[in-house]
């Protein structure tokens, strides 16, 4: 006798997956702008390009996730603020090079589907698309029982943005002598958290109160990676920037190399800056080799300003007016 098999029974509830996209239309429709044509519901999101602010326009687009970052806040049962995190990296990533994000999109999967986990996810996804003035048209959902065990998931994004292509900020600017400035993080942002859970790997670490940074480890580690969107837009409106490095994955040394001349050096003062209590925490208590910190984690600097020495200060100047806490940190050699 045949046994009656159904996509339900396989571990895939459609009615769960619609019952989400019910919840979320209301919340996704208040990123829209006007340019935004069709949303979620069709096969493709269509966008307007707004041709008239723009002369000449290129397109920068850029893809990425929280990581493991993920299973922390599985841990502390919080799940909007990596809805944040994902956005506001993507954001980062064209925004220094100079570009103003348009729309964004999200992927979403799992082994079985959490409605309301998700729709914080999505929650937070979308508050941090209004925030950057960054329509939220589409996305994708996926239960898929056995490549991802119970209720585990995995968060994805990819954004989509515009930048004049006189504006577009590239190292080929970037000259001997330039200075760095550094702006400061939000705590790890979305860098490192694999090493972190292997140094804490359980609730009870996550919920140890600590009075370095006057906080629960776990909410410590949750913080928002912040958008700098708005202080690189206004710097930028205002002086000459010759290129800007999102300090993610790899760390300072390593992102920044990315954004300078192959035959140019960083030169970095690593103790032109207070290193926040958080990764002092994690060194110590993991005896973390200092030249593995480096290369694993922002250190408390997200973001850095390349600039001509001679305008320097005027700009370190600025940002404090801006309420930033900028640091000079090294030079290009």
């Amino acid at each position: 006798m045949l046994v009656k098999v159904s996509y339900k029974k396989s571990g895939v509830d459609i009615a769960k997956g619609d019952k989400l996209v019910d919840i979320i239309k209301p919340v996704v429709r208040k990123t829209f702008t006007s340019n935004v044509i069709s949303g979620i519901g069709n096969f493709g999101a269509f966008y307007q390009i707004p041709l008239k602010k723009f002369r000449n326009p290129v397109f920068v687009s850029s893809v990425d996730g929280v990581g493991t970052k993920l299973k922390i806040a599985s841990e502390m049962g919080i799940f909007n603020t990596i809805g944040e995190d994902l956005v506001n990296h993507c954001v980062n990533d064209i925004a220094v090079c100079g570009a103003v994000p348009m729309y964004f999109m999200d992927y979403y999967a799992t082994g079985k589907l959490n409605v309301k986990n998700a729709t914080e996810v999505i929650n937070g996804l979308a508050k941090a698309c209004k925030e950057n003035n960054c329509s939220l048209i589409g996305g994708e959902t996926a239960e898929m029982p056995g490549l991802y065990s119970g209720e585990d998931f995995d968060l994805a994004g990819s954004i989509t943005g515009i930048v004049e292509k006189k504006k577009i900020l590239d190292k080929k600017n970037v000259k001997k002598g330039d200075v760095l400035i550094g702006l400061e993080s939000t705590g790890l942002h979305t860098n490192g958290y694999s090493l972190v859970r292997k140094i804490f790997n359980s609730k009870k670490d996550y919920n140890k109160y600590y009075d370095e940074f006057d906080n629960i480890l776990g909410y410590e580690l949750l913080q928002i990676h912040r958008s700098y969107l708005n202080i690189i837009q206004d710097v930028s409106s205002k002086f000459k920037i010759n290129s800007i490095s999102h300090i993610t994955g790899g760390g300072i040394e390593g992102n920044t190399k990315r954004v300078i001349g192959k035959n140019q050096t960083l030169n970095i003062n690593w103790k032109s800056w207070n290193r926040p209590e958080i990764f002092k925490l994690i060194q110590n208590k993991g005896n973390v080799d200092e030249k593995d910190m480096r290369k694993t984690f922002n250190l408390g600097i997200g973001l850095i300003f390349i600039v001509n020495k001679n305008s320097a200060n005027k700009i370190f100047e600025y940002l404090i007016k801006k309420n930033e806490s900028p640091y000079i940190i090294g030079e290009i050699k």
